[in-house]
Formats: structure tokens, C-alpha cells, sequence
């Protein structure tokens, strides 16, 4: 590793550095992301709501509103109305699958997972 005299650039080469194998995955399996943006994205968003709403009162309200957040997220991102699930749990209709059902219906449709079974 080449010394730049500059003492954060090159602790950050350092820790780049350790972490190398990490950071070269990606080679070796492409479906990976090469950055974490939606996860950034909705983090993000949970904390801009956090922030006008002057945060909750008790740990269970921030619990609630951590869920809540979450589920309206997942639905959004899975193509439903988070209002008609929200409607379908709470009525026990059961016209829409649970959430983890329709992640894993969806994540068999792509082939994400090839370059790992060798």
C-alpha cells in the first residue's frame, strides 16, 4: 500500500484494504448490488417521519412506528396497496398472502442465487 502522507486517506486505505475480499464479492457474484441505495432510501425516510412527526412519545410507540413504517415500505415495494393489506389482516379475509410469502413467490421467479451453488 503506498503511504500518502495524508493520515484519514490512508486509515480509510487501510480498513479498504482489510476488508478486500468483502469488497471484490462482487466478482464473483454479480447478481450482488454494488451499493445499497433502497435500503439508504428507506432508512432514511423512516427517520424524515421520525423527525416531523417530533418522534414518539414511549419506546412502544417508536416500536409501533418502526413496524408500521417497515410494512408500508415492503408493501410499496411488493406492487400492494398497504391500505387494502393493513384492511385484510385486521377484517381476516385472507385475500392477500402474507408478505413473506409473496418475498419468497417473487424472489423464485429471479435466478439470484446461480453463482452461489457451485
Amino acid at each position: 500500500m503506498t503511504i500518502t502522507g495524508y493520515e484519514q486517506l490512508d486509515e480509510r486505505k487501510k480498513l479498504s484494504l482489510s476488508k478486500i475480499s468483502e469488497l471484490l464479492l462482487v466478482l464473483e457474484h454479480p447478481e450482488l448490488p454494488l451499493h445499497n441505495n433502497p435500503a439508504e432510501l428507506a432508512a432514511r425516510t423512516i427517520v424524515q417521519r421520525r423527525n416531523i412527526s417530533y418522534a414518539t412519545q414511549t419506546c412502544e410507540g417508536t416500536k409501533a412506528m418502526d413496524v408500521f413504517m417497515s410494512l408500508v415500505a415492503t408493501t410499496r415495494k411488493l406492487g400492494i396497496s398497504f391500505f387494502e393489506y393493513m384492511h385484510d389482516r385486521i377484517s381476516y379475509l385472507g385475500n392477500i398472502p402474507s408478505l413473506g410469502t409473496i418475498i419468497r413467490q417473487q424472489s423464485s421467479v429471479y435466478s439470484l442465487g446461480v453463482s452461489w451453488s457451485d
